[in-house]
């Protein structure tokens, strides 16, 4: 008797977006009319209720001290910043431009943290001049922060982000362990503390993000516990007590057939036993977490219309009026080794049977511009609404909106 074939993997439920008559919901506002509100395809809709539960959930399965920041660059919408305000502790942020996004939307400069590698002189004026606590991640950030300190009159807040001797296994990108462009090889910190104190910077603890995207939590606790360790050693040499530990994040979402969603119960357990030894380890510390994808992807969605629909060698393709130069994630072309496809759906026929193997193509003149390939779909028409889920996250900012000269697309926050 021969053993059967394996099913294929599948994509982890979409039921983040209820469907009501065949559409998808958004906002308790079907995706045709929405579609209509918006006035044009391509677009991206982002969903308040989906936001606040997301939080929400968080909130009651992590401990109650521990602060929740949100990384805005994996969604910097002004509209969706300013909603995010009211529902976590603080803001980090990556540049002077989100900066002022931060802060146009309200937040307190106390709560606003400012990472990045390459800042340049006048953001971390910037810096100083807002009163937000700043990353350092080299050498020369200590002299410009002392300069802007001394020209502004203005004490300078800083933190250390610190590049660790060890990864965070599994992550979809590895931002710590060995040779890295982000922070501070934990072997040079001592002497960058030391220097901080002479400069008169005004210390305030320690940051680490050691990966992002990770489905794996006993590999998030490891580097949780590794993180804490480091910081409790690291801080023997600090000008002054530790008052915020910023652990970074990693939580990430189910994309790709096969995908498992996080467990957040092991997290949680880890983050209380950390809490307990900061009592004696670090007791004037915060401990935050910097949560960007995880919070974003899945109350996103991206709308674009079929604009053609045609068969080459028995294979058929949906033609759809937006791709790679406003959703290049979900082309595969942002990181990805192997192309995978993201949840897609033809959202105007929720209720329709997956009956064609189907790809749905850009219009971008490319074989990159693929945003499903081989997919198994509803049997979808020119005006019909291809959807990508999880698209919350590094979608319209991470995108090449100029390519081709194509028109752009709209973001709504419902």
């Amino acid at each position: 008797m021969s053993d059967l074939p394996r099913p294929l993997p599948q994509h982890a439920p979409m039921t983040q977006f209820p469907v009501s008559h065949g559409e998808l919901m958004v906002g308790d506002i079907r995706l045709s009319t929405l579609t209509a509100r918006v006035g044009q395809t391509p677009f991206y809709a982002y969903g308040r209720s989906q936001l606040r539960q997301r939080v929400m959930e968080l909130r009651q399965a992590l401990p109650k001290k521990i602060r929740l920041h949100y990384a805005m660059k994996a969604n910097p919408m002004p509209a969706l910043i300013g909603f995010m305000v009211g529902l976590v502790d603080g803001i980090d942020v990556a540049s002077a431009g989100e900066l002022k996004v931060a802060l146009d939307a309200g937040v307190s400069p106390q709560e606003i943290s400012f990472a990045g590698p390459a800042k340049r002189d006048a953001e971390l004026h910037q810096a100083v001049a807002a009163g937000v606590l700043v990353n350092i991640e080299s050498f020369r950030e200590v002299d410009v922060l002392a300069q802007a300190s001394q020209l502004l009159g203005l004490p300078a807040r800083a933190a250390v982000r610190i590049n660790p001797n060890f990864e965070l296994k599994g992550s979809g990108m590895k931002m710590g362990g060995g040779p890295k462009p982000f922070g501070v090889d934990v072997e040079q910190v001592p002497a960058l503390l030391a220097n901080m104190g002479r400069s008169g910077l005004q210390f305030e603890g320690f940051h680490l993000y050691p990966g992002s995207q990770n489905l794996n939590a006993e590999a998030i606790c490891d580097a949780l516990q590794q993180s804490f360790d480091l910081a409790v050693r690291l801080a023997e040499h600090a000008p002054d007590k530790v008052r915020v530990l910023n652990l970074g994040g990693g939580l990430g979402v189910p994309y790709f057939p096969g995908d498992q969603r996080l467990e957040l119960r092991p997290i949680a357990d880890q983050l209380e036993r950390l809490l307990q030894l900061a009592q004696t380890q670090l007791p004037q510390a915060t401990l935050v977490l910097e949560i960007g994808r995880y919070l974003v992807a899945e109350a996103g969605i991206y709308v674009t219309r079929v604009v053609d629909r045609k068969f080459s060698r028995e294979q058929l393709y949906l033609m759809v009026d937006g791709g790679l130069h406003h959703h290049l994630a979900a082309t595969g072309n942002f990181g990805q080794v192997l192309r995978k496809n993201y949840p897609v759906a033809i959202g105007n026929k929720m209720d329709a049977p997956a009956s064609q193997v189907t790809s749905v193509v850009g219009p971008s003149c490319t074989p990159l511009d693929v945003l499903a390939d081989r997919m198994l779909l509803p049997e979808a028409q020119v005006g019909d609404l291809v959807v990508v889920f999880q698209s919350g996250a590094y979608g319209a900012s991470a995108s090449p909106h100029q390519f081709l000269s194509h028109p752009s697309c709209l973001e709504v926050l419902v």
